[in-house]
């Protein structure tokens, strides 16, 4: 059965207390929370209210502002997986998403691509004593991300074989990936072994599930009996208030 998990960067924005959007995400049927970056928010606080409501934490955002895309960074980068894995320790989420970076570098992309692997080699012990595990995130440069470096899950998934790590994985993010490749089924299965987390929101327009061109029944169905069974964290725009969206959410496939 899929366990959903609420981006609260993106869901229950109506309500403009930060922490008050993770009770919202526990009385609306969700499992978990997860939001992007830590710096700017209080951590304690959001501990204290995701206690009270009794809701599991499914992935925070790295900080590593200068990227991966070279190898001269491996040092800083582990640095920042440091800092990342205490604050998922100390909010007890075992996913931590790292992106690579932009691309206005003037090393050619394979080099680039040696510093990716380079940077979670030199971080993956961190994670590995941590318990945590570093999902990488592919995005789309179409719509959302121009000059991004990682787009495709093909290159992700090669850079995870690279580094070898049983705690560096990909984030799938169904969006991006539909946007960028499409044959999201075919994909997922085959490689479900490396994927630690994945976000959905519908194409085109990143609402809810549901309103656009996926087929979320059998997608998330194949997730299912593929035997993930971590989160899906939903990173959506709602067209409407947020728990009416998870209503209509739940409406499109009985996965949900």
């Amino acid at each position: 059965m899929i366990r959903l998990s609420a981006c609260i960067e993106m869901l229950f924005s109506e309500i403009p207390e930060f922490t008050d959007r993770i009770p919202a995400a526990a009385e609306a049927g969700l499992a978990a929370f997860e939001f992007w970056g830590y710096s700017n928010k209080d951590l304690q606080a959001i501990a204290a209210a995701k206690q009270a409501a009794g809701i599991e934490m499914a992935a925070l955002a790295m900080e590593a502002p200068r990227g991966m895309l070279d190898v001269g960074l491996a040092e800083e980068f582990t640095r920042c997986t440091q800092a990342a894995t205490e604050v998922a320790s100390q909010l007890d989420t075992k996913v931590v998403i790292c992106t690579t970076g932009w691309e206005p570098s003037p090393l050619p992309r394979s080099e680039q691509h040696t510093g990716i692997v380079a940077c979670l080699k030199a971080a993956a012990p961190v994670a590995e004593a941590a318990g945590i595990t570093l999902a990488l995130e592919p995005l789309n440069i179409l719509v959302d991300h121009p000059g991004y470096y990682l787009t495709t899950s093909a290159e992700g998934f090669e850079i995870i074989g690279e580094v070898g790590s049983p705690n560096v994985k990909l984030l799938y993010d169904i969006y991006h990936q539909q946007i960028t490749e499409g044959n999201l089924i075919a994909t997922i299965t085959a490689n479900i072994d490396k994927i630690a987390h994945f976000h959905a929101a519908d194409v085109p327009g990143r609402h809810e599930p549901g309103t656009g061109e996926i087929n979320w029944t059998n997608v998330l169905g194949a997730i299912d009996e593929a035997g993930y069974e971590e989160y899906v964290g939903l990173e959506y725009a709602p067209t409407k208030a947020t728990a009416e969206s998870l209503r209509h959410i739940r409406a499109v496939g009985n996965q949900l």
